[in-house]
């Protein structure tokens, strides 16, 4: 008994022992587990290996996106009016225009004008400071006869994206206003609650009718224009045809010019195309082609009036050098022998960058 069960011992042990047999594929019918450190360094390496296809994948996608933007811009000018105008841009959001007493104006009314057919533009007007408490609850009659009161009026012309509304538009209106100035603004065709499609003619026709319908109410109140920006395209546009008819406004105020649309495109810190091989093929033909020149440059050289000119030297959308070229070729043109040509430059340590001038408290002198 003891012999056999030794036997059965032995056989059964060497049965463990024995490799598994193979099946018909010869391939061994229970898988091998690797070891426990080869699991931990795959995954590791998995990782790394995925990460870096998706990351490979994503920088080749936007390499594409980027090649592809100047040809689809070529191809349709339109994108490049669009992003001159920015009017799509309307900042702030969620505010009604028709209420301009909802951003602190109490003593401004909303008009619309109609320059033409199919064409409505929003107007504000703000009334000088000794004139606030009359104005209070008063129709749009009372604040048109109040242009022809004994104060002097600005048209003040925005530059591109937001509205009438926007927050530094409004803290200059206020400025103006305690200064003694009615302040007359409006929304190109386009841009806020204005009907109508935007263009430099008709931006540039709509503040001719707004100009025109200035004069017909103030009488002899000098009327000064106001441009900021891309408004200073429209202002010198404007001023230009009002000179050339012979009725040109008593001063005009550039605010952060530039000399053409051209060169502040090319000059753009935003524009992440400047270096591209085209790029003025890509990107300035296409505005041209649109019809957008805002030739600040040629048209100084048809005004007669006072010209003053203001510009931040730590400007980051219109760079400082191009309001001084601009001054430059003003100062030298026979139009403006017989008036002043004043430019003021603001130091780059007060900060008044693109749009905030407004704060600066030598503005007062500086306007009278």
């Amino acid at each position: 008994m003891r012999k056999r069960n030794e036997s059965v011992t032995v056989e059964h042990e060497r049965a463990a022992a024995a490799p598994a047999p193979l099946d018909k594929g010869c391939s061994l019918r229970h898988s091998l587990r690797l070891p426990a450190a080869d699991t931990g360094m795959k995954r590791p390496l998995g990782r790394r290996y995925g990460l870096w296809f998706r990351l490979r994948r994503l920088i080749i996608w936007l390499l594409g996106v980027y090649i592809a933007i100047p040809f689809l811009v070529k191809l349709c000018p339109a994108i490049q009016a669009k992003l001159v105008f920015l009017n799509f841009v309307r900042v702030p959001y969620f505010i009604d225009l028709k209420r301009p007493q909802d951003q602190g104006l109490n003593h401004t009314c909303n008009y619309y004008l109609q320059p033409e057919e199919d064409v409505t533009i929003g107007v504000w007007h703000t009334v000088p400071a000794a004139l606030w408490k009359n104005a209070r609850g008063k129709d749009q009659l009372w604040f048109e006869d109040a242009l022809g009161s004994s104060h002097p009026v600005i048209l003040y012309l925005h530059g591109n994206a937001g509205t009438r509304g926007g927050d530094h538009r409004v803290e200059l209106y206020k400025v103006l206003s305690s200064l003694g100035y009615h302040v007359v603004t409006f929304d190109y065709r386009g841009w806020g609650d204005s009907i109508g499609s935007p263009s430099e003619r008709g931006m540039t026709y709509d503040a001719l009718h707004v100009f025109d319908w200035i004069k017909a109410r103030s009488g002899d109140n000098p009327v000064y224009i106001w441009g900021h920006s891309l408004g200073t395209g429209v202002a010198t546009n404007l001023v230009r045809r009002l000179c050339e008819r012979e009725t040109p406004p008593d001063a005009l105020i550039l605010e952060s010019p530039f000399t053409n649309i051209r060169e502040e495109a090319r000059s753009h810190p935003f524009s992440i195309y400047r270096y591209f091989p085209g790029f003025d093929w890509f990107f300035l033909d296409p505005i041209t082609t649109s019809g957008i020149k805002f030739a600040n440059d040629e048209n100084v050289k048809y005004i007669s009036c006072s010209l003053l000119i203001l510009h931040a030297e730590d400007d980051p959308v219109v760079p400082f050098h191009l309001g001084k070229k601009l001054y430059n070729i003003a100062a030298t043109s026979r139009s403006f022998r017989d008036y002043k040509v004043q430019f003021v430059p603001f130091h780059t340590d007060l900060g008044y960058r693109h749009k905030y001038i407004y704060r600066s408290p030598e503005l007062p002198r500086i306007l009278r």
